[in-house]
């Protein structure tokens, strides 16, 4: 019986753990089930598109012709993680839009799901927070299945080669997102940085950590 009321006790303990570690990290939204999407992989060729801007100008990876890569992000407005990283991306957009790797934020989210997301918040957002890069609505859901985005903020470092954009990393920006002084490892400049020296990325591939994407039910 000792024994019995021993193994129940671990049963629930086991069913605690897991509900913690598959539970959502957005703590705004109730989680959404997301159809399961490949994306892309290290390697792949990242197909173009064209969204629409903040400022209603219709913007394609195509549009920057001088540029040797993009830092593609997709965030939103609500996420507090993508609140926490927001002042880290305009400086990644400072720091190497000049060298050749714009950042291009993508809004991914339904605003039906988080009114937060639509689009006028966006432009009034971007306005607050004096965005210095495109940040484009993915109207009809369309372009994060794609690229297998699952999360705000989620990265992909692309490079041009050979008139394609190659996938070269994808992940999180760093590895501390609640303070930026605390960070120790910083994927997202460590993979630019190799990119623009012509030197292969170490790590290629890290854990996005912030909120499910919100799906169109």
């Amino acid at each position: 019986m000792k024994n019995l009321k021993i193994l129940m006790a671990a049963f629930i303990v086991g069913l605690g753990l897991l509900s913690f570690t598959t539970r959502d990290h957005d703590t705004n939204t109730p989680h959404n089930k997301i159809n399961p999407v490949k994306g892309y992989e290290i390697g792949d060729a990242a197909a173009d598109f064209k969204l629409k801007n903040v400022d209603g100008k219709m913007v394609s990876l195509s549009d920057f012709k001088t540029a040797k890569g993009f830092i593609v992000i997709f965030t939103c407005n609500h996420c507090p993680y993508a609140k926490k990283y927001e002042e880290r991306i305009i400086e990644l957009d400072k720091k190497y839009k000049d060298q050749g790797y714009p950042v291009i934020a993508i809004n991914p989210n339904d605003p039906n799901i988080q009114a937060e997301d639509g689009y006028q918040e966006m432009i009034e957002r971007a306005a607050q927070r004096g965005f210095t890069f495109p940040y484009l609505v993915d109207e009809g859901q369309k372009v994060f299945p794609q690229y297998g985005a699952t999360k705000t903020p989620h990265v992909f470092v692309l490079q041009k080669e050979n008139g394609k954009n190659i996938v070269k990393y994808i992940g999180a920006i760093d590895n501390n997102y609640e303070n930026p002084n605390d960070v120790s490892e910083y994927y997202v400049q460590d993979a630019v940085n190799a990119l623009i020296e012509g030197k292969p990325v170490k790590m290629t591939k890290t854990v996005a950590i912030g909120c499910t994407v919100k799906v169109k039910k």
